[in-house]
């Protein structure tokens, strides 16, 4: 997709603050320094656009940005950082959880996992559970630059085996490597709504 405006639309701290229109949106979800900021940014050929941060935690809201004013992404906050206080993690749970479980406009969510390392508890638990919401789901193994040929294949089989998910996607916000597969997923993601 030829992206020629993305623009940052708002922060949402409860479901009062999400946009009202019927825009498809696509979630971007993943535990704390996954590189959730990075791939957004290398998708919308945009520095900058999605704040990165070499301090994991630091997205504590939705947020949402607006693409060609066809399309919204959805950056969730990162999950799994044990320095971020409890009372705003609890509140990061529920608004994951009612956003993922009420939003209609929602048509792909994106489980972003770390190419070099083996997922978490955390990752099998929101894997299970985006699995049960019965929504579109597609995960994504960043920072697969980092990796040679044949790491990242062995990885990419072993992260499918641990989420019994045969459609594990390589991608590297570095390289650029599957960014137009992975626009293709979300185009046909959002002409299947």
């Amino acid at each position: 997709m030829k992206v020629v405006k993305a623009e940052f639309l708002k922060s949402a701290f409860k479901e009062d603050d999400w946009p009202r229109d019927s825009l498809p949106e696509i979630a971007f979800l993943g535990r704390s320094n996954v590189g959730k900021s990075s791939l957004i940014n290398s998708l919308l050929s945009v520095r900058g656009l999605a704040r990165t941060s070499s301090t994991p935690g630091r997205t504590q809201s939705l947020n949402f940005f607006q693409i060609n004013d066809k399309l919204r992404f959805v950056d969730f906050p990162g999950f799994g950082y044990a320095r971020v206080p409890k009372e705003i993690k609890s509140s990061w749970g529920e608004m994951a959880t009612s956003y993922l479980a009420k939003r209609r406009q929602l048509v792909l969510s994106i489980h972003i996992v770390d190419s070099r390392h083996e997922p978490t508890k955390q990752d099998l638990q929101l894997h299970e559970w985006l699995e049960e919401s019965s929504r579109p789901l597609l995960t994504v193994a960043t920072k697969s630059d980092k990796l040679s040929n044949n790491e990242l294949r062995k990885n990419l089989e072993h992260i499918a085996r641990v989420l019994n998910d045969d459609s594990v996607m390589a991608f590297s916000a570095k390289s650029g490597r599957g960014r137009e597969e992975l626009w293709r997923a979300i185009k046909s993601a959002i002409e299947s709504t």
